[in-house]
């Protein structure tokens, strides 16, 4: 049998799940509508679908699951402020029962952290940073090729690094938090407008807060690799990057700051299901 992973991913918009092989390809694929309600039936006959297309020869022997944070790591829960109809949920508990494997969870950040690192743009660096830009912002740390995540399993979500003092209220209580300035529902609240309408001048301003707190970022761990990614680049265009790289720039004087490589990705970023199985397969790596 080859390796493969069950890869499946949780949006605010859609459930995805997938078997993706050991070489990053995803192999099978499937997606359905994200239920408001009752989202757990809905999830079993997805992921039972995609098993039973799967040929026998790839079957998975290890599940990982990509969501918003934050998550419970040693609860197997998640509690995405945005997906309420998952809260206090046993998924990976319920998930094990249901398809007779391990499973980890993990955030979208982690996800492309390590997927980046396998299949993507950092293979061969092993201490990096990686956004993920998203319905959420989204982050995670690699140190040494080891993910960190501390208790709970969120070490390195620079969503709520407060980058405005007095700034924008964030949905966690605090004002000035970095997602209120990136994070597509952030973005599109606030503007009533879809994405793709967002003013050139929140564009800007959204790379300036990127450049702060990766910056900060740098000053205080010094990766060898920023990584910025997800679906948001897709319409924020050169301006974002321009402003992006030179507040970073002006806020890494210091010679050691410099080094770092910071790269923005476009559309050959990893995608949500690759980044699943990265999750699956970093916890089969390191049982």
């Amino acid at each position: 049998m080859r390796e493969s992973y069950l890869a499946i991913d949780l949006g605010a918009q859609r459930l995805a799940a997938g078997v993706v092989d050991a070489s990053g390809k995803v192999v099978i694929r499937d997606r359905v509508a994200a239920p408001a309600r009752h989202a757990w039936p809905v999830l079993a006959r997805l992921v039972s679908r995609v098993l039973a297309a799967t040929p026998e020869e790839i079957l998975p022997t290890t599940c990982g699951v990509s969501c918003a944070g934050p998550i419970d790591d040693q609860k197997g829960q998640i509690a995405p402020a945005h997906l309420p109809v998952w809260w206090d949920f046993p998924l990976a508990a319920k998930l094990a029962d249901a398809v007779g494997m391990p499973v980890k969870i993990g955030t979208g950040g982690q996800g492309f952290a390590m997927a980046e690192a396998w299949c993507g743009s950092a293979i061969g660096h092993n201490d990096l940073l990686a956004v993920l830009l998203s319905d959420v912002v989204e982050a995670a740390v690699l140190s040494r090729g080891r993910l960190l995540q501390g208790h709970s399993g969120n070490v390195g979500n620079i969503a709520h690094v407060v980058v405005e003092p007095g700034g924008r209220n964030c949905r966690c209580g605090l004002q000035g938090c970095l997602d209120t300035y990136l994070g597509v529902n952030a973005l599109e609240e606030e503007t009533s407008r879809t994405l793709e309408r967002i003013p050139l001048a929140l564009v800007e301003r959204a790379g300036i807060m990127l450049g702060r707190a990766v910056a900060s970022f740098n000053a205080i761990a010094g990766p060898d690799e920023i990584l910025i990614g997800g679906r948001a680049l897709q319409f924020f265009g050169p301006s974002f990057e321009l402003a992006l790289r030179k507040e970073f720039s002006e806020r890494s004087r210091i010679g050691q700051m410099r080094l770092v490589n910071l790269k923005v990705l476009g559309p050959e970023a990893t995608s949500p299901l690759i980044r699943a199985a990265a999750i699956a397969r970093s916890a089969a790596t390191h049982q």
